[in-house]
């Protein structure tokens, strides 16, 4: 790698690292369950979980009796994937990897699978190249990407305005555009099918509260807080509190919260 890919992969690596990613990925464990549900896993078919972070897919993968392996770039992540497996006594292999370059060989998993994960690595045909030379012929892709309309990819364009990403990177959420998924894809199978899905995200405590989790928790909003002067602190703070309240649909005091994503399911050649 170029020393400027070293140095955004070393910023990568620890705006994920960076607060506790645990704590959001608990708002999402029932939607990445049923993600898993829908590929219908077979007893001893091989799982690969690209980006895994904690073990949202790799786990419920583990209970159908599937043979698991997760990978992800944060040792943090993998340590504590590790852990949520051996609570419930159930058997995968984690290591700590890159999506741009998986260290498994040609044609090993039955289902690859990603869910908001591979789409945050900066060179997304490496990363589809990966996704399709690691399965086996036959198999399927499986992703779950955050779409630029829906209310993460919102959230991002709203930290965006004021944190621009880094230069060059293409933006993540075009992995939810199903053209570039398409182009990304084609090469190499012989069915795409995408269908537009919501996660629901529950807090029990209202909108300005979350921001605040997720300035504790979520490694990119807190970098980029962490990058701002009071007055732009508190610029973003109010454009993401705003953005929480108006896409609320609890009445209750608690935040509930409906963000759209692609469900992508490539089936390779």
């Amino acid at each position: 790698m170029t020393p400027e890919l070293e140095t955004l992969k070393s910023k990568l690596r620890a705006t994920w690292t960076a607060g506790d990613f645990a704590e959001i990925a608990k708002a999402y464990t029932k939607g990445a369950a049923a993600f898993v549900d829908r590929l219908k896993l077979q007893l001893g078919m091989t799982f690969l979980d690209v980006a895994c972070g904690t073990g949202n897919l790799a786990l419920p993968a583990a209970r159908q009796g599937a043979v698991v392996s997760g990978m992800d770039l944060a040792p943090e992540m993998i340590q504590q994937a590790r852990k949520n497996a051996a609570g419930e006594g159930l058997t995968a292999q984690f290591d700590e990897g890159d999506a741009e370059a998986l260290q498994y060989s040609d044609n090993s998993f039955d289902v690859v699978a990603t869910m908001f994960g591979a789409m945050f690595a900066p060179r997304p045909q490496l990363v589809a190249a990966e996704l399709l030379r690691v399965c086996k012929s036959g198999g399927r892709i499986a992703m779950a990407n955050w779409t630029p309309s829906g209310f993460v990819g919102q959230m991002f364009k709203a930290t965006a305005s004021h944190v621009p990403p880094p230069a060059g990177m293409p933006s993540p959420v075009l992995w939810g555009v199903e053209a570039t998924v398409r182009e990304r894809l084609a090469s190499r199978i012989t069915n795409l099918e995408m269908q537009p899905r919501n996660i629901t995200f529950r807090f029990p405590i209202p909108p300005a509260d979350v921001v605040e989790h997720f300035r504790l928790y979520y490694g990119p909003t807190q970098k980029a807080f962490g990058v701002l002067e009071e007055n732009g602190r508190a610029a973003l703070r109010r454009d993401l509190e705003k953005l929480w309240a108006d896409n609320n649909l609890a009445t209750d005091g608690c935040t509930e919260v409906e963000s759209e994503y692609l469900e992508v399911i490539a089936t390779k050649s």
